[in-house]
């Protein structure tokens, strides 16, 4: 472990962000078309090892069946617009005739409308009729509230995401969310986070949850650096994170917890050096915000923007780039590693000897 001093007073540990690292090439290549992109958590297998970020300004009902018949998971915030409103279409082209200051006022206002448990039936249901695996998310505060109707609805995968979430988050004035029991209690697999620590994270998985989410602080729509000061290189803490379930499979016999990278990831390059750090999958927002198809329209934003008290982030702006199939899949027309993400993971991994996404968690990297 290195450390360094701040001052006489602070000591503080070097971390690395993905634009630290790089993978190196290993003295076996593949041919691309051979490898498999192929992910498995839970009961549930997917042609590719991303998972779309719950953001109204990238998944709609529409979208997230869409990803999914892509072979990724799609995850539908379940206190977004889609179930606070019958329809939301008018009010996303309306956000996009917004700027600045005029557009935060104006998100707080809209999500400031009362989540409606009928639609969150009515849009998961949506989801499973289209035959794809069925996945939403709630925030640490709203969980107890909502999941059942989550869980009567038919979700495969629940999500629990916040910017930090705790096994031991500590109120006085409501009771807090025991994930141990609440995850325990549940029919269906879990995936919690953010975290970003290794002892964060060992607690975490003994809870239970069938996959941790690393990250805080980090997305192109977060602020939370600037607002909190909150913030980690992510891939010393996907590393750390990925230690930590190293050790937790010792410690429980042989459970396997899955790490999901959630932040930072804006490229093609980002997806294949978190797996490279540890991840065994990544959740990604701002790549697919770049769609033509995206429900923000080329804008893109957080729950932390809609903050009634103090967003912790922004509506940015992104120039269009192709569909959603074509960021995902491809073919690719542009050169910056936006478009055709998951062609350009099987690249890498061939270009480096490997054919499974598991293997390729042994890669060689090296700091420069």
């Amino acid at each position: 472990m290195t450390e360094i001093e701040i001052g006489k007073n602070k000591r503080a540990r070097r971390a690395y962000a993905f634009d630290d690292v790089a993978i190196v090439p290993s003295r076996r290549t593949r041919d691309p078309k051979e490898v498999s992109t192929a992910w498995q958590i839970d009961a549930y297998r997917f042609d590719i090892p991303v998972l779309a970020a719950p953001m109204d300004s990238v998944m709609s009902p529409a979208s997230a069946i869409e990803f999914g018949r892509l072979g990724g998971l799609g995850v539908l915030d379940l206190e977004g617009l889609w179930t606070r409103y019958e329809d939301p279409t008018p009010l996303l082209e309306e956000l996009g005739q917004l700027r600045g200051v005029e557009a935060t006022r104006r998100l707080q206002e809209l999500y400031a409308e009362p989540i409606k448990a009928e639609l969150i039936t009515a849009r998961l249901k949506e989801m499973r009729e289209a035959g794809v695996t069925v996945a939403g998310s709630l925030s640490p505060q709203r969980t107890k509230e909502f999941a059942p109707a989550v869980v009567a609805a038919g979700v495969d995968m629940f999500v629990i995401r916040g910017t930090t979430v705790s096994a031991e988050h500590v109120s006085s004035e409501s009771e807090p969310l025991n994930l141990k029991e609440f995850i325990y209690e549940l029919d269906v697999p879990v995936i919690v986070g953010g975290c970003a620590t290794y002892t964060a994270a060992l607690h975490l998985m003994r809870t239970g949850a069938a996959g941790v989410l690393v990250g805080f602080g980090g997305g192109a729509a977060h602020t939370t650096r600037s607002v909190l000061g909150v913030s980690v290189p992510m891939a010393t803490a996907v590393s750390d994170v990925a230690a930590a379930r190293r050790d937790y499979m010792d410690e429980s016999g042989g459970r396997y917890v899955h790490v999901i990278a959630d932040g930072s990831i804006g490229t093609s390059g980002d997806i294949a050096k978190a797996i490279a750090c540890g991840a065994d999958a990544v959740m990604i927002g701002s790549p697919l915000a770049r769609a033509t198809d995206a429900p923000g329209r080329g804008f893109h934003w957080g729950s932390e923007a809609t903050h009634r008290e103090l967003p912790r982030g922004q509506r940015v702006e992104f120039e269009p780039v192709g569909t959603l199939e074509q960021i995902m899949v491809g073919p690719s027309h542009v050169a910056d590693g936006t478009m055709n993400l998951i062609g350009a993971l099987r690249r890498s991994m061939a270009t480096t000897g490997y054919t499974e996404v598991k293997e390729f968690q042994r890669v060689e990297v090296v700091v420069h």
